[in-house]
């Protein structure tokens, strides 16, 4: 079972998922990244931005998560996001100073750090349905660099960025029952054909199995 719930300002949400027995989980790129802890074993993960699906084995018990908003993820660990672009890495390798035991404490430890940035939000939703040259030129930034916030900031280049954003708002469409036309032309793709593409190519299954129960 999993469960989200508001987080403090800064931070997108927490999360929690509990599991009876070993499963197997796919895991979607959505532009943000994770602080997980699981406390049968005291393991502290931060999970990169990913680019495509992966599959995580998940041990029986809760895991624990706090997920922080695009952009957000150098203020909290210190590095460049495409740093841990597709990874998953100890916290100790991050942050050595770090001493958490408890979900509070991961939450404390990151709504502490994390700076919003108003440039990277503004940089985020021009990107969702913009040209990639014409944002750089809105935002008054060349495209080489345009590129580089993007990859410090969100772990993407900024094509990449916007394919998983616009993927992310597509599946948060389906996942409230909008028809997959509809889906298609509100998240910004060509047709429904390129939202099928897109779907397959980010998250390794057609739209209609992603979102079953």
């Amino acid at each position: 079972m999993y469960a989200e719930r508001p987080a403090p300002a800064g931070l997108a949400c927490l999360w929690t998922r509990t599991v009876s027995s070993q499963t197997v989980q796919r895991v979607v790129p959505d532009g943000c990244t994770d602080l997980m802890w699981t406390p049968a074993s005291g393991a502290l993960y931060v999970a990169g931005p990913d680019t495509s699906a992966q599959l995580a084995t998940v041990a029986p018990g809760t895991l624990y998560g706090v997920r922080l908003p695009p952009g957000a993820f150098p203020s909290v660990f210190g590095v460049p996001a495409h740093a841990v672009r597709d990874l998953r890495v100890p916290l100790s390798e991050l942050v050595p100073s770090a001493r958490l035991d408890s979900f509070s404490d991961m939450v404390s430890f990151c709504a502490s750090r994390v700076v919003v940035d108003p440039a990277l939000a503004a940089t985020a939703s021009l990107l969702r349905s913009g040209d990639v040259g014409t944002v750089a030129w809105e935002i008054g930034l060349s495209a080489r660099q345009l590129r580089r916030r993007c990859l410090d900031a969100f772990g993407y280049p900024p094509k990449v960025l916007q394919r998983v954003l616009r993927f992310d708002a597509a599946l948060r469409l389906a996942w409230k029952g909008v028809p997959f036309s509809a889906v298609a032309f509100e998240a910004g793709y060509a047709d429904q054909a390129h939202l099928a593409r897109e779907v397959r190519a980010l998250a390794g299954v057609p739209l209609g199995q992603l979102i079953r129960p």
